[in-house]
Parts: structure tokens; C-alpha cells; sequence
């Protein structure tokens, strides 16, 4: 009998003990030149009894178009401080508080531990078994005072520490039945800058944070997501819905050709072939904007490009993907000739095959 008060208290502490295991992290936010080695302490996600468990308040979040990176597929959440949201600005970016959190966590499906290429995945986090997945990186995106910040996390075990360097990952990939050895790319922190930054300003912004690839359903709840970051406080200034530009749903198959190959080139090719880029001196724009089609590649010679070119005179040859410069980049591997120079080692067959049947379409010659 005299035990029982001690039983009590033991019992009192195992339950609040396994709360405190069940209930999600809190997230930490770190000041530049104070960054954690283990993702884990940003408590924006962890590693936890065989899954992926979010802080609390962590948003979810997809795009339509996503960027090709070797058929990884992608986790994106994010997290603002309480109290905080996005400002639209021109109709476009968001301009999101200091503080913000964004991640990218790039991971595959494994078969008898060997990783899978796959198109998609449902986004259930809650579901995801990491017994039968890779997980190989997080990508942190943190909004300080002075501006953005990038800091590639690599996967080891149960948590990923941070590599500014980049690294190499190692493994093997099934692709289409196929099994071939993959040499997965981690970015250095210069290089997300390379891809982030604006010729203007030099600031990192946040790529997919943009309307037209927000503007989508939200994790199948039939909720568009834009509305769902509203009415949770996430998002301010938002227009009405007939004003939202969309990009193409690359995993839903009901677009037309030229949406789609529009769609995937603004996502994959317009961060940096844009007018307000670091390398608009190409004068080759990709971005979904209202360009003339000179300007998006038609009968329009390189400025620059080597053996890059494959041998072809210009971007795009309307009627003519085999003679277009733009397809063969998009189908080349070497370093010096592919298209992205960065975030990817092999082709994407289907955004290839989609980009020629747009061109194949286009009226015109080239004299």
C-alpha cells in the first residue's frame, strides 16, 4: 500500500512520456552563422518509429509541375512563425515572413531496399513507411532578416546533417524495369544559389512558391490549396480564384500538349531563362510568361552555347524537334551539353517526348 503513490507517479510519467513522443516537434528557428548539424533540431521533421513525422504547424504542400531531380520524388512543407503570413506580390511571388521555414525532402520508393523511379506519390505523410523508401536529402530554405537562405541536409540513418559542400550519393535506381547505378547530386549551398538567385538583387527567392504552381487541389481533399493556406492564416492579398494563373498537373493527364510543355519548361527551365535572371543575356526565355516565340527559342540562333548545340542552328526549328537545340539538351547527358546543368544526371523521356510533340506542332520555318 505504501508503494502506491510511487506506482502512481511512475505510471503519470510513462503516459506523459509516450505523449510527448506522439505529439509533433516544436519547430526551432536558427539565426545565420547558428545552424544545427542535425536536421532534427529545426523540428520541422523527424525521423520517427519507422515514418516521417511534421512539427507542429508544418504545412504540407505540392506544386503542379515539379522540377525533374532524377525521378526523386519530393516532401515540401512549410512553416511560418505563429502569427505571420505571405503577402502576394504582383500577382505572382509571395513574399513570406522572417522566419519562414521552407523544406524539400527528396526520397524514392524502395523494392527489396533497392530505390524505385516513380511518377508520384499521394502525399500521405502519415502513411509514408521509411522500411520501403530512401530518403537522401532535406533542402532547407530559411527566411533571415537579410534574405533567404539555402541548406542542403543529407540523410544518414534517422536524421540528415547538414552539407554545405554537397555531397554524392551512390546507389542503385530502377528505371522502367531497368536497373543501372545513379551518382545523385547534392547541391552545394552556392549552387541552390546559382538556381535561386535573381540578376537584380543576387537574393535567393523560393522557386515553386508561385501561384500558378500553388493553384492546384489540396492532398485530395478536394480543397484548392491556395484557399486552404487562407483560411489558415498562411496567405494575405490573395485576388479572386478566375485571376489565379495555373500551370499544367503533370501527374494528371488532362492538359494539352502545349500546356504541358509550357508548364514543365517555366518549372524546369524559367527560374533561370527568364528576363530578370542571371543568365537573361541568353535571350532565351522559358518562363510562362506572354514571350514572342523568337524570344521562347523559334528560329532564334545561340549566344553561346559549344557542344552544346548538338550540331543544330537554332533553339527551336518549328515542325522540327529533331533540328531543335531545346531537345536535344533536354535529352543529353554529358555535362557540357544536358539542360538543367544542375539537379539532374538522367533524362526525363516523358517531359522530352511532350516538349518534341509541342515543337513537332508549331507552324513556321526558319529561313
Amino acid at each position: 500500500m505504501a508503494n502506491r503513490p510511487v506506482l502512481a507517479r511512475l505510471a503519470v510519467g510513462a503516459v506523459a512520456a509516450i505523449l510527448a513522443a506522439c505529439a509533433p516537434p516544436e519547430v526551432r528557428f536558427h539565426a545565420s552563422g547558428h545552424y544545427p548539424e542535425r536536421l532534427s533540431d529545426w523540428g520541422v521533421l523527424l525521423a520517427r518509429r519507422g515514418g516521417l513525422v511534421l512539427g507542429r504547424d508544418v504545412t504540407p504542400y505540392d506544386v503542379n509541375t515539379p522540377l525533374f531531380m532524377d525521378h526523386a520524388l519530393k516532401l515540401r512543407t512549410v512553416w511560418m512563425p505563429p502569427g505571420t503570413a505571405a503577402e502576394l506580390v504582383n500577382h505572382a511571388r509571395y513574399d513570406m515572413p522572417v522566419g519562414t521555414v521552407l523544406s524539400k525532402t527528396f526520397f524514392y520508393p524502395t523494392e527489396d531496399g533497392i530505390a524505385q523511379a516513380m511518377p508520384a506519390w499521394d502525399g500521405d505523410v502519415a502513411g509514408m513507411d521509411l522500411d520501403s523508401a530512401r530518403l537522401v536529402e532535406t533542402r532547407l530554405l530559411v527566411r533571415q532578416s537579410s534574405g533567404w537562405d539555402a541548406l542542403p541536409y543529407v540523410w544518414r540513418g534517422d536524421d540528415a546533417y547538414l552539407s554545405l559542400g554537397g555531397a554524392i550519393e551512390r546507389f542503385h535506381l530502377v528505371v522502367d524495369g531497368a536497373t543501372a547505378g545513379l551518382d545523385y547530386v547534392v547541391p552545394t549551398r552556392n549552387e541552390c544559389a546559382s538556381c535561386h538567385a535573381t540578376k537584380a538583387s543576387r537574393e535567393l527567392l523560393p522557386l515553386g512558391i508561385v501561384t500558378r504552381q500553388l493553384n492546384r487541389g489540396y492532398h485530395g481533399s478536394g480543397d484548392n490549396q491556395l484557399d486552404a493556406w487562407r483560411h489558415r492564416g498562411l496567405l494575405n492579398g490573395l485576388p479572386g480564384p478566375d485571376e489565379w494563373p495555373r500551370n499544367a498537373d503533370w501527374h494528371g493527364g488532362d492538359s494539352a500538349t502545349e500546356h504541358l510543355a509550357r508548364s514543365y519548361l517555366d518549372a524546369n527551365c524559367g527560374h533561370c531563362h527568364n528576363p530578370e535572371s542571371v543568365v537573361d543575356t541568353t535571350g532565351l526565355w522559358l518562363d510562362y510568361a506572354t514571350h514572342p516565340m523568337r524570344r521562347m527559342g523559334a528560329c532564334k540562333p545561340p549566344i553561346a552555347a559549344g557542344r552544346g548545340t548538338g550540331g543544330r542552328r537554332y533553339s527551336i526549328v518549328p515542325g522540327q524537334p529533331e533540328a531543335s537545340i531545346l531537345t536535344f539538351r533536354m535529352a543529353a547527358t554529358h555535362p557540357s551539353e544536358r539542360m538543367p546543368e544542375l539537379g539532374r544526371t538522367l533524362v526525363d523521356r516523358r517531359a522530352v517526348a511532350i516538349v518534341e510533340r509541342w515543337i513537332a506542332s508549331l507552324p513556321g520555318t526558319c529561313g
